[in-house]
């Protein structure tokens, strides 16, 4: 049960005066980080401006206070914006409270029954796929208002949306284009400044001012919504019966998948950022609490915010303390100043929304994806453009199914049959002449083997027994002679592996590499990044490459094959 237990219990055992500073100024930051990312979010999503604040601080309360990470921030993401703004469109803001409601309980229930771990068996080329998609698409939303374009109504179609762009861009208001360029300029080079104040801060206050100083005929949050409340509003609760249930469960099933998806996401990105290990069910409950109470106050969907997760590391907060502090800051901001949003300009926040979609694209790692093997990018690609072209519901169940069947392809191309005569002998096995305890491990070095293909799934299984070992060894030698294919996850892995080696001194050598891992290793460029002299093709030659490390003498073992192989396939 210690797996349903929250963070916040755990981490105030030890908890000190000094951690509390860390965790009240990291608290302080992001919630100042964010205060511009839950007015847009909540704009964009079709939604008035206060109910993505108010989203922040009572989803942002929960998910900290419940959560099964140390140091998650909760609250409104981009990946919901047009998810949300497509659920009110159809069934209004009763029918996406509702769902969200009923996304909640799924999202309870999940991580109950333990379904927590269960996510890491999605396809890392699938996740990347959709998230690309719904950057596209968020940057499609914003660029009426960052042109200021005369566009009565935008259509909610993609192709549909940019014909209109294309054909009412000569109405462009230059005041408009203006304020959003210096906005998004303010936000590219202010962290060479500092990382401590946000530049989304920044460009609000500076182009606020110059609006009004200048009184520029500008679009502001004030002339499209009106007033903005500065308090929070009373409960209201609403009926459910089994229709409702019926027209809404494919929502909610969709809110409650993307926010288990992205919390999760985002928790594990933090374990790697401090070292830590979050519980996956306990934070998808956590989770559930947030979407069901948050929308009784007018709320969205919420879940686990990388970028403002980062933020909180990044300034010391190391405990759930530092996300309730977040939200406290969040409330007093809306108590004491939210009359002033209203002055925002709409092209200040359509700017930040642009950097929003930029850093969600998550390029770098499309890119590299269109390196890997073939059905990988045929999953990344579907994926990405039935996000965006159909809706985000479509695009996972198609990607989980192609990767399933592209999946059991790999499978009976690696797979071999051939007669079997020992088995019928009546005589012992024969022993493994290669067996680990047969050789001499120098100390300093550890082993760990991976048998069978390494993909999706067995690749975060590999991920987390790595993490078993406390004190780093110096060398890891990391034996691959029963992998016979490797996947994008897998390759993803290896990175990661390899980034992480980096940070805490351990050299990795990799052994026993056959053809098809190898020669995806190559395309995807893990071949150079871990170096030639690092891979090998047995494990005595692997060993001796430890000694030569260590600065111990060789064994003197036959030269290893795998630049040969390399050079084959060069050559082809």
């Amino acid at each position: 049960m210690s797996s349903l237990k929250p963070k916040l219990f755990t981490t105030l055992k030890n908890y000190n005066k000094q951690q509390f500073i860390s965790d009240a100024t990291a608290g302080v930051i992001v919630g100042i980080v964010a205060l511009p990312l839950a007015i847009a979010f909540g704009i964009a999503s079709g939604v008035t401006p206060e109910k993505g604040i108010i989203t922040a601080i009572i989803a942002g309360f929960i998910i900290s206070f419940f959560g099964g990470s140390r140091v998650q921030i909760g609250g409104p993401t981009g990946a919901f914006i047009i998810i949300v703004y497509g659920i009110i469109q159809q069934y209004g803001t009763t029918g996406l409270a509702i769902a969200t409601i009923m996304a909640g309980i799924i999202l309870v229930i999940m991580g109950i029954v333990k379904f927590g771990s269960l996510i890491k068996f999605i396809p890392y080329p699938v996740v990347v796929g959709f998230t690309s998609g719904i950057a596209l698409l968020i940057f499609s939303t914003q660029i009426k208002d960052f042109f200021g374009l005369q566009i009565e109504k935008v259509p909610a179609e993609f192709h549909e949306k940019w014909l209109v762009y294309f054909q009412t861009f000569p109405t462009v208001n230059y005041n408009v284009l203006g304020i959003a360029l210096l906005s998004l300029l303010i936000m590219i080079f202010w962290p060479k400044v500092t990382h401590r104040i946000p530049g989304s801060l920044i460009a609000i206050i500076v182009t606020t001012v110059i609006v009004i100083v200048f009184k520029l005929p500008v679009e502001t949050i004030g002339s499209k919504f009106g007033e903005i409340p500065s308090n929070l509003p009373s409960p209201s609760f609403y009926e459910i019966d089994l229709a409702v249930i019926r027209n809404l469960i494919g929502p909610a099933t969709v809110i409650a998948i993307l926010a288990a998806i992205e919390s999760l996401l985002s928790a594990v990105v933090a374990d790697g950022m401090i070292g830590g290990k979050h519980r996956s069910n306990m934070e998808l409950i956590a989770q559930g609490l947030a979407n069901i109470v948050t929308p009784l106050f007018g709320g969205i969907p919420a879940t686990g915010a990388i970028a403002r997760t980062a933020t909180n590391i990044k300034n010391g907060g190391r405990t759930p303390v530092a996300g309730i502090i977040h939200s406290i800051t969040l409330l007093l901001i809306m108590l004491f100043f939210g009359s002033y949003a209203k002055l925002i300009p709409m092209a200040t926040l359509a700017a930040i929304l642009v950097i929003v979609a930029y850093n969600m694209s998550e390029w770098h790692a499309f890119r590299s994806l269109l390196k890997s093997p073939k059905s990988d990018v045929a999953v990344l690609l579907t994926t990405f453009f039935l996000t965006v072209i159909f809706d985000l519901t479509i695009a996972i169940e198609i990607g989980m199914v192609l990767s399933v069947l592209l999946f059991m392809k790999r499978m009976a191309e690696v797979s071999n049959v051939s007669v079997i005569t020992r088995e019928l002998e009546d005589e012992e096995e024969k022993p493994d002449p290669n067996s680990i305890d047969k050789k001499q491990i120098p100390e300093g070095v550890e082993v760990f083997e991976i048998n069978g293909p390494f993909f999706f799934g067995a690749a975060t299984k590999f991920k987390e027994q790595l993490k078993i070992v406390e004190n780093p060894p110096k060398i890891l030698i990391i034996r691959m002679r029963n992998v016979p294919a490797i996947d994008a996850t897998g390759l993803q892995i290896l990175r990661e592996l390899y980034d992480d080696s980096q940070k805490k001194g351990t050299h990795i050598i990799l052994s026993g590499v056959h053809t098809q891992p190898l020669y995806a290793m190559t395309q995807a460029g893990i071949f150079d990044l871990y170096g030639e002299e690092n891979i090998h093709g047995n494990i005595d030659d692997a060993l001796d490459r430890a000694r030569e490390i260590l600065g111990l003498p060789k064994l003197g073992r036959p030269k290893d094959f795998v630049p040969t192989v390399k050079r084959e396939m060069n050559e082809k």
